[in-house]
């Protein structure tokens, strides 16, 4: 199985790509294809027929998926990239910050 160092929920800076430097919440994590979707980044527009959820139809933005290699985790505590690293602490295994050595 294989072990992704982002999770949902986590506060990522783009570091490559179109939206270089933005930084945003991550909303879903694809382990299978090491891919995220980032909350308000990666914008594309979708096509959609008329339903009944969606009667207009018409055009939508929405966030697409960015590969986890162009995400950087940012560091709680001063706020800056960091990579991650784990550690067991307390009897649990725990991801730790490398720049701050916290619990992320």
């Amino acid at each position: 199985m294989k072990k992704l160092k982002i999770k949902t929920g986590d506060l990522v800076r783009v570091v490559a790509g179109d939206d270089k430097g933005s930084e945003g919440k991550v909303i879903v994590v694809n382990i299978d294809k090491n891919k995220a979707i980032v909350e308000g980044l990666n914008m594309v527009s979708k096509h959609e027929k008329p339903s009944a959820k969606n009667p207009q139809g018409g055009i939508v933005k929405k966030e697409a998926f960015l590969n986890i290699s162009n995400l950087a985790l940012i560091d709680p505590k001063s706020g800056s990239c960091t990579r991650v690293g784990y550690e067991v602490r307390d009897g649990k295994k725990v991801r730790v910050s490398r720049k701050s050595n916290e619990v992320i």
